[in-house]
């Protein structure tokens, strides 16, 4: 690799090929980090069967990767399952430990925004697990998110309680007037 000119980050859309990657940063996320409060580590097809089930709803699933090496992903999932919950969407983002710091999180969230606001979506929720997660708050700060609460000690995880942050972004008019049904933009 030329050092004075490194390969350009690529944000794209992910593909069947990209989930054993996503799924090794996921589980190093699980087994060391308290962003997330699952503590079983999912495998690859696992990992294959929550990027589907993410893809058939019509909504994106993004991954950062620079010389070919997966840097990182985000997704955004129906934040409920009840109809009335439809345009309201949470995002996740995971990083590999070695592109954490370089503003990876903050452009897989931008163009995660992005697509969310073409596809009709009126509000995006962050779910941060751990009120000491720093580096997330920031990061949706930075991309307009505000701070909406805190659920104190809703999880146990590392023999400790963590909180849950809660941050909210309006998308495109935001309640600014009726949605537009997600299978009328298609």
């Amino acid at each position: 690799m030329d050092i004075d000119n490194p390969p350009t980050l690529l944000l794209r859309d992910s593909t069947p090929a990209d989930v054993a990657a996503c799924a090794a940063i996921y589980r190093e996320a699980v087994r060391n980090g308290t962003g997330t409060f699952e503590l079983d580590e999912p495998d690859d097809a696992e990992m294959g069967k929550r990027r589907d089930a993410i893809l058939a709803q019509g909504l994106p699933w993004l991954v950062a990767e620079r010389g070919g090496r997966v840097l990182g992903y985000a997704y955004a999932n129906q934040f409920r399952p009840r109809r009335a919950y439809r345009f309201c969407v949470e995002d996740s983002i995971y990083l590999d430990p070695a592109a954490r710091g370089q503003g990876v999180g903050k452009l897989l969230l931008a163009e995660l925004i992005a697509r969310c606001e073409r596809l009709g979506i009126r509000q995006m929720l962050a779910v941060i697990g751990d009120a000491g997660n720093k580096g997330s708050i920031s990061v949706h700060k930075s991309c307009g998110f505000e701070h909406s609460g805190v659920f104190e000690a809703a999880g146990w995880k590392f023999e400790r309680w963590l909180d849950v942050v809660m941050m909210q972004r309006r998308l495109g008019a935001g309640a600014g007037g009726a949605p537009v049904e997600r299978e009328a933009l298609r």
